[in-house]
């Protein structure tokens, strides 16, 4: 899969001067296929327009990096503001599908087996990571067994440690990294002290905020923002505020398809036994059951785990059982346009879009931070 990406980013990379960083990658891959002459990848794929629903700007402002891409959500939000991705990796086989179909490029797998040399100098490294546990060990007990200590322990085995390394060999101006909501406070907030400590330490300024999706889209949906800035670039005070958005009136109907299939309408043994386990859970005082969604309301924060049985946002119907969502209204209660394209199944499309970003919540932060590079760059 490496050279398929190393031959995708080759070809959405042209005229940009980053093309040349995966030219020889390219190259050997498209020579074991037998797919070039002459070693003249240039003159064999220049000319290829290559057709894809969300191409890169013409003339970029900006440069990033997109790690744990998933779909593109945050790549599409950063994008639509005029910035070029130079660098993307994603380790699911299926997200990397609609990722290709999308935008024209296949990400590069696993990021801990990715060196931060390979990685082309960029403005704004972005990354929608993963939380695993963070092991906090002592740094003295550390130094005593002659191991590494400061955020090279702390952080070492975790795929935050990844970021961290980038960030350290990479020094790009800004970062934004997005979360569960939970993060803040996960192992008694030792978690994210680790990490807000780490960055700080690499030599950013650190701001972070937990934002609602509601106020973009009709989705209640916390999510936790980190931005950071180069201290090296920008100083220790940089004039940086998050989006403070107002009440939306967007309502849940909206999102909805006029004539969905069938299909989505729950059986009546599932309905059925639904409405069995909120009774019972009610019954012990637990919050736990499904979610029938207020058509002039919002909806219910959408899961990756929404394939299994759609429980926790139905869409009421007059005289029938209620139904799941489509794809398609996952993709819009996630604030992608309808052009995005969904090329997997309907489960993987309810995992790929659980797992994403609400694109205009990050488009909001997207245009605040972008605001501090350009006028770094008017200076």
């Amino acid at each position: 899969m490496s050279g398929l990406a190393n031959f995708t980013h080759f070809l959405q990379n042209q005229k940009n001067g980053i093309s040349q960083f995966y030219r020889q990658s390219a190259e050997e891959y498209c020579q074991s296929l037998n797919l070039i002459r002459d070693n003249d990848l240039f003159s064999e794929f220049c000319p290829i327009i290559w057709d894809i629903p969300f191409p890169s700007p013409h003339k970029p402002v900006f440069k990033f990096i997109d790690l744990f891409a998933g779909i593109g959500g945050i790549r599409l939000a950063y994008q639509n503001l005029g910035g070029k991705s130079v660098f993307t990796s994603e380790i699911d086989h299926y997200a990397q599908k609609t990722y290709e179909a999308n935008f024209g490029e296949v990400p590069f797998g696993d990021i801990t087996k990715i060196n931060e040399r390979n990685i082309p100098d960029h403005d704004i490294l972005l990354a929608g990571f993963p939380c695993q546990p963070f092991s906090i060990a002592g740094v003295s007990k550390k130094a005593s067994l002659g191991r590494e200590h400061g955020f090279k322990d702390e952080t070492q085995g975790t795929l935050f440690f990844d970021i961290a390394r980038i960030l350290e060999a990479k020094r790009p101006k800004a970062f934004m990294l997005e979360n569960v909501k939970n993060l803040v406070s996960h192992d008694n907030k030792k978690t994210f002290k680790v990490i807000t400590g780490t960055l700080t330490g690499l030599g950013y300024n650190v701001f972070y905020k937990v934002l609602d999706g509601k106020f973009y889209v009709p989705q209640h949906r916390e999510r936790i923002i980190i931005v950071g800035f180069d201290k090296e670039v920008y100083g220790d005070n940089v004039t940086f505020t998050f989006p403070d958005p107002k009440e939306s009136d967007t309502i849940f109907r909206s999102i909805l398809e006029e004539k969905p299939d069938g299909k989505f309408t729950l059986s009546d043994k599932l309905w059925n036994y639904l409405q069995d386990y909120a009774i019972k859970h009610k019954a012990k005082g637990n919050g736990f059951g499904f979610g029938l969604t207020d058509l002039n309301g919002i909806a219910r924060t959408l899961s990756a785990r929404y394939y299994k049985d759609g429980s926790e946002i139905l869409v009421p119907q007059k005289g029938k059982n209620p139904r799941r969502l489509t794809p398609r209204e996952c993709a819009r209660l996630m604030g992608f346009p309808d052009s995005f394209v969904i090329p997997v199944s309907d489960n993987r499309a309810y995992k790929q879009f659980g797992n994403s970003v609400v694109v205009p919540l990050i488009q909001a932060v997207a245009s605040q931070v972008i605001k501090v590079i350009l006028n770094e760059q008017n200076c």
